[in-house]
């Protein structure tokens, strides 16, 4: 098992229930991946991957096996938005009725063209629309400015990425996975969180599993026959396998060294990135202050920001950006002024985060996907080539980049894996 993320940890447990001796290595010196729980600014705070909700099927059945409990932030009570140069103020649910008509414009066709989110490259046509960017599609509406700007905020909050470049169809699937209701996807994908942390799904993977799991443990090559497979780690170790699971994201997989290399679509895919660049910000500032959210546009450092935990004398702000390069997240002075296009009020007193774009284990966020990436080369980068097979969020079908579909690939990757393979 190349990676120790979710999808790594739950291929292996599910493998050693099935009597099979599983190697994980992880390059990190922790388990998780992308998501990881750190104590910062005097709170448990998720520097990746944090939401999830019942209407995700894999982490959903993972909540319940293991008994996690579940919470979330406070409702703002207040809502700040970008109408052109203009801030404008009001409640959420005003927000949400501004914003309604141009979602259900651009989503109008959502189960056209996913009609099963658990299957999503069904609709033969789907390459008609794969083509275009979300940015695309926003500008064909035509929407009145205020409508346009509040529209275009909360998507740049949805990809993490400029909408020039991220794929129309990666809003169709995120919408697809609640039957087309874009209300239910907005609370889907930000509301919800682990009481404990990422940390307690994480822990309890892996206090259910015998897999010989090693940390610090870098992976620099893997050559592979019909037979087996040969891992090298990066400190000389060489390990036999009869199978090898990769859970590497898409930005980095064509990095490590493979002989015979890996197909050409995985490779391109690559190579091109995906479209998700962006940052995610905390930050402590003095309170009390009323829980609120904002949005701004992509040409702003910070695009989002809200409440996530409130105290007696502080709360903790959770933003972010569209783009790493504007902005870091250890940065006071740039987070202060930032925040400074919403309200002027807040008493900034730390920040912290994680460049997850400069880590060399993952160069990415949370995957959003450029246009043609979808029709092009998913299919390939699920199919295993002789005995490597390939696991990891990146390449789920119903909710690809979040936690539950590094479940969904490491279930089924283990599957895929019992049917061929008996116990030693």
């Amino acid at each position: 098992m190349i990676g120790g993320g979710i999808a790594g940890l739950i291929t292996a447990r599910e493998l050693g229930r099935q009597g099979l001796r599983v190697v994980v290595l992880e390059a990190r010196d922790r388990l998780g991946g992308r998501v990881w729980t750190d104590h910062r600014l005097g709170r448990d705070l998720e520097m990746g991957g944090t939401w999830l909700h019942w209407v995700q099927p894999h982490v959903w059945a993972e909540v319940t096996r293991y008994g996690l409990g579940v919470t979330r932030g406070p409702r703002p009570e207040k809502a700040y938005w970008l109408a052109g140069a203009e801030v404008r103020t009001g409640t959420l649910e005003s927000f949400m009725n501004l914003i309604d008509p141009g979602m259900q414009a651009l989503l109008a066709d959502t189960m056209r063209w996913i009609p099963r989110p658990d299957d999503p490259l069904a609709e033969p046509d789907l390459a008609a629309v794969d083509g275009f960017s979300l940015q695309e599609k926003l500008d064909e509406l035509d929407l009145p400015p205020a409508e346009y700007h509040a529209n275009e905020a909360a998507w740049v909050g949805h990809f993490n990425a400029p909408l020039g470049e991220g794929a129309f169809t990666s809003a169709l699937r995120w919408t697809a996975a609640t039957a087309g209701s874009w209300h239910l996807m907005h609370e889907a994908s930000a509301v919800f969180r682990l009481t404990g942390g990422t940390r307690s799904l994480v822990e309890a993977i892996v206090a259910d599993t015998d897999a010989d799991i090693r940390t610090s443990t870098e992976a620099s090559r893997i050559e592979h026959t019909a037979d087996g497979a040969v891992v090298t780690t990066a400190g000389g170790t060489r390990i036999h396998a009869r199978r090898v699971v990769l859970t590497l994201p898409q930005n980095i997989i064509g990095d490590l060294d493979v002989s015979p290399p890996l197909c050409a679509e995985k490779l391109s895919a690559g190579k091109e990135k995906a479209a998700s660049q962006g940052v995610k910000v905390w930050i402590r500032v003095r309170g009390p202050i009323a829980p609120f959210f904002a949005y701004s546009s992509a040409a702003h450092p910070l695009s989002v920001a809200r409440t996530e935990y409130l105290g007696d004398d502080d709360a903790v702000l959770v933003a972010f950006g569209a783009d790493a390069s504007k902005i870091s997240p250890n940065d006071l002075d740039a987070v202060r002024a930032a925040l400074r296009v919403w309200r002027e009020d807040l008493d900034v007193l730390e920040v912290t985060g994680h460049d997850w774009m400069a880590d060399r284990y993952s160069q990415e966020t949370w995957l959003m996907q450029r246009p043609h990436q979808l029709t092009r080369y998913l299919a390939a980068q699920q199919r295993p080539e002789g005995v490597l097979h390939f696991a990891g969020s990146d390449y789920a079908n119903v909710w690809a980049g979040f936690i539950d579909g590094a479940i969904e690939t490491g279930l089924r990757t283990a599957r895929e894996l019992g049917t061929r393979l008996a116990p030693r």
